[in-house]
C-alpha cells in the first residue's frame, strides 16, 4: 500500500511538471468572458499600394501580409486628411477635422472634444499609446503614454501588457509608428535593387528617384518588423484570441501626388482587421469606409453605445460578416496653409463614391508648394532630378507642372485609373456625375462648418506655437 502511494506521488509530481511546462510555453487566453482588447497599429506616410498584400511586387512586408491572410483586408478605406496630425485627431475622436478644429497639420483639437480615452475608460478599459503623438491638447487625449519617442517603445509596451495580464483589465493600445516618414534612414535598402523595382506611372524615372524609393521600401520593411514585435507580445501574454488587431497605413508617402493631396494615393489607406474566431481569415471587403468609422467600431466592440454625434459607424457588422455595404461617399480635405514650405494657402476638398473621385481645388490660380518642391537648393536630390529631366523630357515637364498647377475641378475614374492621371472634369459626358459629386461635397462642407478659403486662412488659429 505504501509502495502504491509513493508511485502515485511520483506520477502526480511528473504530471504537474508537464502541465507547468506546457502552460509556460503556451500562456492561457484571457479569462473567459472578459471584454475584448483592442490593438491599433498605425504607420506614417505609407502609400497603401506599397504593401505586399495591397499589390506591391517589390515591398517586403511578410508580417502585414500574414495579418491580412488571417483577417479582413479593406480595399476602400479613406481618411479625411492626407496629413499626420489631422488624421490622428480624426481617428481618435471619430469626428471630421473641421468639426474638432484639428484640420491643419501640427494642430490641436478644441478643448472639450472627447476622444477614445473618454469613451473607453468608463467602460473599464486601460487606454494607452506608445509612439508618435502629433495630437493635442493632452486634456483631450489623456492616454497612458508609454514613452516619449516617435516609435513604439516595446519594452514599455511589454510592461503594460504584464500589468493588464495581472489585473485582468481590458485594454486599448495604440501603437503609432513614425515609419516610413522621411527621412528614409531605417531598414536595409540593399534588399531592393533600384534598377529592377517598379515605379508608379506618375513618377519621373531617374536614378535618384529609384534610390530614394528603395530607401522608402526599406523603411516599410522596418515598419513590418514593428508589426511583428507587437503580434509576438500579444502571443507571449496570451492576448491573441481575445484581441481585435487593426493595422492602418495612414496617408500616402511624400513623393508627389500622394501626401498633401486628395488623389487616391494620398487619402486611400490600407486597413486590416484580425480577431480569431470572430473575423473570418483571408476575407476582403470592398465597402467604402473611413477612418471616422474606427472610433465607433472600438466603442461597439467594448460594449458601449456609439454617440450619435460621431461621424462614423461601427465596422463590426462588416468585420463579422453580417453586412457588406459601407458608406456611399468618403470625404477628404487638404489644408496647405501652415505646412512646411507650403503655399500661403491652397485649400483642396474631395469626395469619392464607388467609381469616381471629384476634387475641388478652391484656389487654382495659386501654385501648390510643399517641402518637396519648394526648398530650392535645400530640396531633395530626387525631386531636383525631376526638374532637371523636365528641361529635355516632355513627360517629366508635364508631371512637374501638374504637381504645381492644377485646374479648379478634377474628376477621375478610380477603377480604370487608380493613379488619377486622366482628368475627366472637362468632358461633357461626365457633367452629370461631376454635378452630383460636387453637390455631395458642398453638403459635407456645410455640415462640418467648412467655409473653404475662409477656413483655410484661419488655420494658424488652430496651430499652437510656431507654424514654421
Amino acid at each position: 500500500m505504501k509502495k502504491k502511494a509513493i508511485i502515485f506521488s511520483i506520477y502526480f509530481a511528473c504530471l504537474l511538471l508537464v502541465v507547468q511546462t506546457v502552460s509556460a510555453s503556451n500562456p492561457p487566453s484571457v479569462t473567459a468572458g472578459q471584454k475584448p482588447n483592442i490593438v491599433f497599429i498605425l504607420a506614417d506616410d505609407c502609400t497603401n499600394w506599397d504593401i505586399g498584400c495591397y499589390g506591391s511586387v517589390d515591398s517586403k512586408t511578410p508580417n502585414i501580409d500574414k495579418l491580412a491572410s488571417e483577417g479582413m483586408l479593406f480595399t476602400r478605406c479613406y481618411e479625411a486628411a492626407p496629413m499626420c496630425s489631422p488624421t490622428r485627431h480624426n481617428i481618435f475622436t471619430g469626428l471630421y477635422p473641421v468639426k474638432t478644429g484639428a484640420y491643419p497639420n501640427h494642430t490641436n483639437a478644441i478643448q472639450g472634444t472627447e476622444s477614445i480615452v473618454q469613451y473607453l475608460s468608463p467602460l473599464g478599459y486601460r487606454v494607452a499609446l506608445s509612439g508618435k503623438r502629433h495630437i493635442g491638447p493632452e486634456t483631450v487625449f489623456p492616454f497612458q503614454y508609454l514613452g516619449t519617442k516617435n516609435n513604439p517603445e516595446f519594452d514599455l509596451v511589454e510592461g503594460f501588457l504584464k500589468e493588464v495580464k495581472d489585473s485582468q483589465e481590458p485594454f486599448a493600445l495604440m501603437l503609432t509608428s513614425n515609419e516610413p516618414h522621411t527621412p528614409w534612414t531605417k531598414g536595409d535598402a540593399t534588399q531592393f535593387n533600384p534598377e529592377k523595382i517598379v515605379l508608379p506611372p506618375h513618377y519621373v524615372d531617374t536614378k535618384e528617384t529609384r534610390e530614394a524609393y528603395c530607401r522608402y521600401l526599406a523603411e516599410i520593411n522596418y515598419l513590418d518588423g514593428q508589426v511583428e514585435q507587437a503580434l509576438t507580445l500579444l502571443d507571449k501574454y496570451g492576448f491573441t484570441e481575445n484581441t481585435l488587431v487593426v493595422f492602418a497605413s495612414e496617408q500616402g508617402n511624400s513623393f508627389p501626388f500622394a501626401k498633401w493631396t486628395c488623389y487616391e494615393a494620398g487619402v486611400k489607406s490600407a486597413l486590416i482587421a484580425k480577431m480569431p474566431k470572430k473575423i473570418q481569415s483571408g476575407t476582403t471587403s470592398n465597402a467604402i469606409v473611413e477612418y471616422s468609422d474606427l472610433m465607433p467600431t472600438f466603442i461597439d466592440l467594448a460594449g458601449g453605445k456609439v454617440p450619435e454625434k460621431l461621424d462614423g459607424k461601427s465596422l463590426l457588422p462588416i468585420m463579422l460578416g453580417q453586412a457588406e455595404k459601407g458608406k456611399d461617399y468618403a470625404y477628404s480635405l487638404q489644408t496647405t496653409r501652415g505646412i512646411y514650405d507650403g503655399s500661403e494657402y491652397y485649400p483642396i476638398r474631395a469626395v469619392v463614391n464607388d467609381r469616381y473621385r471629384y476634387i475641388w481645388n478652391i484656389t487654382p490660380d495659386v501654385e501648390f508648394k510643399n517641402v518637396v518642391n519648394n526648398r530650392g537648393e535645400k530640396g531633395t536630390i530626387w525631386y531636383k532630378s525631376w526638374e532637371e529631366k523636365a528641361v529635355t523630357d516632355a513627360n517629366a515637364k508635364a508631371l512637374v507642372k501638374r504637381y504645381r498647377s492644377r485646374p479648379e475641378e478634377e474628376l477621375y475614374d478610380i477603377i480604370a485609373d487608380k493613379w488619377c492621371e486622366k482628368n475627366l472634369a472637362e468632358l461633357p459626358e461626365f457633367e452629370s456625375i461631376k454635378k452630383v459629386l460636387r453637390s455631395e461635397l458642398i453638403n459635407w462642407m456645410e455640415e462640418c462648418g467648412d467655409e473653404g478659403l475662409k477656413t483655410e486662412m484661419e488655420a494658424f488659429d488652430h496651430m499652437p506655437g510656431s507654424h514654421n
